[in-house]
């Protein structure tokens, strides 16, 4: 009886401070340049999050560092519940593979409330190349060793990671050629001048439907939503996975309660029709996965860049 009404008491508790929070404004950090795709998904997230919760989730701006400013901001705040990061793979897990001196641990320093949306990468090929799927792209890669080139959106990006962890499995040597965005990356691949790329699918979006350039396949482990024909990296390349996933994630040390809240509450959102369709302009799946799974993901993708990093010898200052 006894150990019955203690449960009894600890959902009454755990109930009763559900209902408490939120109690005033929630910040939402992004750590991006306004009115880009973090933004406009934070916004989109956040407007749920008000609807159900009763009370505004304001985005707030804090760009700077690829995205460590901002997260460096949560990771120092209280951890209550009002400050919540809009994270994104690049600065919790990519910088730490390649920054020496990082101002957070993004294991000890966060909990981890859901990865909101999986954005797989597309793997392009230049029309003239004769080549149509993975294998072919290795057979040929191997057969001119150091002759082809991966263009990127700049040095330690999602798209130039994923150039060399396409040499590490799949044994080819191509000259990464860095660029400050995609809009440059395919320019050159249209022009002749690259000769394969790892880009945003909402970014190439109008050249693959215009057929000037090739999609081979997507850096997830499960097919996207946005081009559910094209097969995975993994499917022939088993162990390649780029995911530019985003999440949401507030200061250690948060209760457990406002965790699951915003949780449960950010899953629900990413159920309803319009927050589907809206993501799939971006070129992302929704997720909205639980805790630990999101956990799960951040140390797998720390061990994984940590490897590449240390294989390609990325460093930055």
């Amino acid at each position: 009886m006894k150990l019955a009404a203690a449960f009894a008491a600890l959902a009454l508790s755990a109930s009763a401070f559900g209902q408490q929070y939120p109690n005033k404004p929630v910040r939402l950090i992004n750590p991006w340049t306004p009115a880009g795709p973090a933004e406009l998904l934070t916004r989109i997230v956040g407007a749920k999050l008000q609807e159900a919760l009763g009370q505004p989730f304001i985005v707030e701006n804090k760009p700077g560092a690829n995205g460590t400013i901002g997260a460096t901001f949560v990771a120092k705040s209280a951890p209550d519940g009002y400050n919540i990061l809009f994270s994104h793979v690049g600065p919790m897990a990519i910088s730490p593979a390649v920054v020496e001196k990082m101002p957070y641990d993004t294991l000890k320093d966060f909990e981890p409330i859901t990865q909101v949306a999986s954005g797989a990468l597309v793997l392009l090929v230049r029309n003239d190349i004769p080549i149509t799927n993975l294998k072919e792209l290795v057979a040929y890669g191997k057969a001119n060793q150091g002759k082809m080139s991966c263009g990127s959106v700049g040095p330690a990006s999602t798209s130039h990671l994923a150039c060399e962890l396409f040499h590490i499995l799949g044994g080819v040597s191509t000259i990464h050629v860095p660029y400050k965005g995609s809009a440059p990356v395919i320019t050159d691949m249209l022009g002749g001048q690259i000769s394969i790329s790892f880009l945003n699918i909402a970014g190439v979006k109008p050249q693959l439907d215009a057929k000037q350039i090739r999609p081979v396949a997507v850096t997830t482990l499960r097919r996207s939503a946005v081009l559910p024909d094209l097969p995975t990296m993994n499917e022939s390349m088993p162990g390649f996975e780029v995911n530019s996933w985003y999440g949401m994630m507030a200061p250690a040390g948060t209760p457990k309660e406002i965790v699951q809240l915003l949780q449960r509450e950010t899953a629900k959102a990413l159920r309803a029709p319009d927050v589907v369709e809206r993501l799939k302009q971006f070129g992302l799946d929704p997720v909205g996965n639980t805790p630990e799974e999101h956990a799960a993901q951040l140390r797998t993708d720390l061990e994984r860049w940590s490897k590449v990093a240390r294989a390609a010898k990325i460093k930055i200052d």
